[in-house]
């Protein structure tokens, strides 16, 4: 089994909105509900992709009992912690005439001490039956920027694999953890390391200097540039095939998650790159996040080219 962590969880409403701008009135003739938050994408490709998953975190109101429902229907197992409050609505206008997309964001419930503490306990359980821990998205308000490598902690000492993919201070905080895994931007990664420039050449650096404080995994999204990336000790790159993309939101977790998908199997590093890359690729395809069809990901995981580069 692997389990997601979305401490931040939201129901997502997409709208295909062709022609969309401000100052408009439009009747939605397209739009796609769904349980969100960058863990609960992840759970969803998991589960599309024949693994067992359970998706944790914390929920809040009517919209926290209608994501557990939407799981529930999804067939996606969830075991979550309630808290007071209103789990956020997150939302999503894509114009496919002009190629945009704009999201608003809400900012989701506080949590208090006590619910932190649950979460603790639960993730102890959840992480003694699992191989992989998961760990997306941002953290919500009341969570100090240490509670993802407080988590990851906990994960590892149950026997799991933890992983990260979070921004900002979380990441800053949650490396000194050590996670399995990590996928920063092209951005982040060398900010992470105290680097000046975002180059190819800095990106690469930025990898090895980040293996060498015991982060084994790094995959660096370089969106239709494919990604660079540090696994079993080589650097790589991942070439990825043109697409019509429709939605880009929820390929980067799509992306963890086949490649959490193919860790769990024992598959080799670039085997793993390519079903990442792949399902990334795949949600592109898809109106809503965290949504892939596995023959898309097939087909894409034949187009894919991964290269030892060190």
């Amino acid at each position: 089994m692997i389990t997601t962590v979305t401490l931040n969880a939201a129901i997502d409403k997409t709208y295909i909105i062709p022609g969309f701008k401000l100052n408009s009135l439009y009747r939605a003739e397209q739009m796609n509900t769904t349980a969100g938050g960058k863990g609960i994408n992840v759970a969803r490709v998991i589960r599309t992709l024949g693994e067992d998953v359970i998706a944790t975190g914390f929920v809040a109101g009517y919209n926290g009992m209608a994501i557990s429902e939407m799981l529930r229907q999804e067939g996606i197992p969830s075991d979550f912690v309630t808290v007071q409050g209103e789990s956020r609505l997150c939302l999503n206008m894509i114009d496919p005439e002009h190629g945009t997309q704009t999201e608003l964001l809400e900012s989701g419930p506080s949590i208090p001490a006590e619910a932190i503490g649950e979460m603790k306990g639960k993730i102890a359980t959840l992480a003694s039956q699992s191989s992989h821990v998961v760990f997306s998205g941002s953290l919500p308000q009341g969570c100090l920027p240490g509670l993802y490598a407080d988590l990851i902690g906990i994960a590892r000492e149950a026997g799991a694999i933890p992983v990260l993919d979070t921004s900002g201070d979380a990441l800053v905080a949650g490396i000194a953890s050590r996670p399995y895994l990590i996928k920063p931007n092209e951005h982040e990664v060398v900010k992470l390391t105290d680097g000046s420039a975002e180059e190819e050449d800095a990106i690469k650096a930025a990898l090895f200097r980040l293996t060498e404080r015991g982060i084994p995994n790094i995959v660096v999204s370089l969106g239709e540039r494919g990604a660079l990336s540090a696994m079993d000790k080589r650097i790589y790159r991942v070439r990825i095939p043109r697409i019509d993309a429709l939605n880009a939101v929820g390929s980067g977790d799509s992306m963890v998650a086949g490649l959490i998908v193919a860790d769990k199997r024992g598959w080799p590093a670039e085997e793993r790159l390519k079903l990442g890359a792949a399902c990334g690729s795949a949600n592109a395809l898809m109106p809503s996040a965290g949504m892939v069809r596995l023959e898309d990901v097939k087909t894409l995981k034949r187009q894919i080219q991964v290269e030892a580069l060190l």
